[in-house]
């Protein structure tokens, strides 16, 4: 598969994932157990039009913008900051969906704080603000050496969720997708990934945080029963949530819906979901009346001509 499938695929795979959960963001999974999502929808619990996403892919989009100039810390928080108060890489010119540790980050880099250091560190920040929008880092640290791989990918965490937990989240996500990226299938990316993550955070400071991922690290995280599968906003439960439906899915569709129909934080694990399972199926592989209907197609083919040519050159 050509590497601008892979990223057509991952960013339109992620924010259709989110457009997806937009509708049913807090519905809780009995619910949708007796009336599942089967297609893209719009208004329910934002009250936004069918194609509409939420704030994990206008991150994750000022992401990509920046990184088609190289990576540049400050000016991805100048493009957050863009996105918080000019309404920037949003689908239809504001922010109606904002997380708490992600506002307060945004909020002390505006007052001058060095973005690397802006991110919250305490045990309510471990949100999957900083997971939801990462993906478009993969992309860039694809050909990089390991250690630069996950020091980029926690540093790029940091800047809105400055904790262990989030940047291992992170990490593993990130070399699950670059396995994907490598031409791995899923269950080969999978296995790589946790004797990587075993490997590099194993005797270190981030020792003491990897028993909250046992549950993807020491066992199989895709035969744990649904109702043992949580998909609330915990980054955790979001990576779990993500992972267990990517491994438990034949296509790209089925791999979103399901999310979706985890209920809670839908949207979030659509779209983290979606961004793997993007590159894996590609963007061809995505139903073309989903891809017409999201919001600022245009744009958003725009930016992945223009990230594709960024990392040509980069």
């Amino acid at each position: 598969m050509e590497m601008n499938d892979q990223l057509l695929g991952g960013l339109f795979g992620l924010c259709i994932g989110d457009a997806l959960g937009v509708p049913y963001e807090f519905t809780e999974r009995n619910t949708l157990r007796n009336n599942p999502a089967k297609d893209m929808i719009g208004y329910g619990t934002h009250f936004q039009p069918p194609g509409t996403w939420s704030d994990d892919s206008s991150l994750t989009f000022c992401l990509a913008e920046s990184l088609c100039y190289g990576l540049n810390y400050n000016d991805i928080a100048k493009k957050f900051c863009s996105w918080l108060n000019d309404g920037y890489w949003t689908p239809h010119g504001q922010i109606f969906d904002i997380g708490k540790t992600t506002l307060k980050a945004i909020k002390r880099m505006e007052s001058g704080v060095d973005p690397l250091f802006a991110g919250s560190t305490g045990e309510l920040d471990n949100g999957n603000g900083a997971l939801m929008r990462i993906l478009p880092i993969a992309f860039y640290l694809k050909n990089r050496n390991l250690n630069d791989q996950f020091k980029v990918t926690h540093s790029v965490s940091d800047l809105t969720h400055r904790t262990r937990r989030s940047e291992i989240a992170c990490g593993m996500y990130i070399q699950f997708a670059i396995n994907l990226l490598n031409g791995y299938d899923l269950q080969s990316s999978y296995n790589k990934m946790k004797n990587v993550t075993n490997q590099y955070y194993s005797k270190s400071e981030y020792e003491r945080e990897l028993y909250h991922f046992d549950r993807i690290l020491k066992s199989d995280i895709y035969k744990i029963p649904e109702n043992e599968i949580y998909s609330d906003g915990y980054v955790v439960h979001t990576l779990e949530a993500s992972l267990w439906c990517v491994l438990n899915n034949k296509s790209y569709s089925d791999t979103v819906l399901s999310a979706v129909n985890l209920g809670g934080d839908t949207d979030t694990t659509a779209s983290v979901a979606g961004g793997l399972a993007g590159i894996y199926y590609g963007f061809k592989a995505i139903p073309s009346k989903w891809i017409d209907r999201v919001a600022r197609k245009e744009d958003i083919l725009n930016l992945a001509e223009r990230f594709y040519k960024g990392l040509s050159v980069k």
